[in-house]
């Protein structure tokens, strides 16, 4: 079982890595200019890749890059594959993460209440 955990950490690792690359000098949508991957998850089967993404500015939509990236996602899957040796190339589902907005959210509401305290 740690094996499996162990390649399974591995594959994801080098997944993050090459898809970053070819988000940044392989692709030429303007939808996908801004984000930045962030983690891959990959199914126990390594058949099926989530990875999550965050927007560098974090009061833009989500949906445009959604659409970039599925719209690419047979580009990058063929990429992806002549990149890393495997048998199957997983198929890549995107899925925004919001926890750097939710993080930041959390921020302003703390700052907000110690500067209501302040002026009591």
């Amino acid at each position: 079982m740690p094996r499996e955990f162990s390649r399974s950490q591995r594959l994801g690792t080098q997944i993050l890595r090459t898809l970053s690359e070819l988000l940044r000098f392989e692709t030429k949508d303007p939808r996908l200019e801004g984000i930045s991957l962030t983690s891959v998850e990959l199914s126990r089967d390594l058949s099926v890749a989530r990875i999550y993404f965050s927007l560098l500015n974090l009061d833009d939509s989500p949906l445009p890059a959604i659409e970039g990236l599925d719209r690419a996602s047979g580009f990058l899957r063929t990429k992806l594959a002549s990149a890393i040796k495997i048998r199957h190339t997983p198929q890549l589902r995107f899925i925004h993460d919001d926890s750097a907005a939710a993080s930041a959210k959390i921020s302003k509401l703390i700052d907000s209440a110690l500067q209501a305290d302040r002026h009591r």
